[in-house]
């Protein structure tokens, strides 16, 4: 394997799809495990897709040569103050993107981040035995997140590769 910094990126884009396709069968499959391989097929694929953007970002940083080339995080360079010392429309396009909560990117960022937290009990009012009619309705409640489904990721995979793709043309010295 060549040791480029866009080894790494294709590498975990392919695996991203391996793990959809995974998850692809996990669905349609009967076995009394497939909650868990769901579960797992998901999870693989996030992990997966992040490390894709990582690697996209290790791709940039390497080529403008930024002290923060070897980051350990993505969020590390998608940052506003990264762009101070030198401006680099790649990394500037990302960091638009990871700041809308609307983006792709942005809900990628979010839901790998979730894969480190805790799981959490749904808050469930107590009843009032006395009063069966009336029902406590808390409005202050998180709602509860649905799970990434697999056209979503693979559509996070797309635009992954896309924008890897169209980086790279601008990113070839001539």
């Amino acid at each position: 394997m060549a040791h480029e910094l866009y080894t790494r990126t294709n590498q975990k884009i392919y695996f991203a799809g391996l793990s959809l396709e995974a998850l692809a069968k996990a669905e349609e499959g009967r076995a009394m495990n497939s909650l868990a391989l769901i579960q797992a097929g998901r999870e693989s694929a996030l992990f997966h897709l992040y490390g894709a953007l990582l690697g996209l970002c290790h791709e940039i940083a390497g080529f403008y040569r930024l002290p923060q080339a070897n980051a350990q995080r993505a969020e590390e360079l998608l940052k506003r103050e990264v762009l101070e010392s030198i401006a680099i429309p790649e990394l500037g396009e990302m960091i638009e993107l990871a700041g809308n909560p609307e983006t792709w990117l942005a809900r990628l960022l979010v839901a790998h981040s979730a894969l480190f937290q805790p799981p959490r009990v749904p808050h469930k009012p107590k009843g009032d035995v006395t009063q069966p009619l009336i029902q406590a309705v808390n409005l202050d409640e998180e709602p509860v997140p649905q799970e990434l489904s697999r056209e979503e990721l693979e559509a996070w995979r797309q635009h992954l590769k896309s924008l890897a793709i169209r980086f790279r043309e601008g990113l070839n010295e001539c």
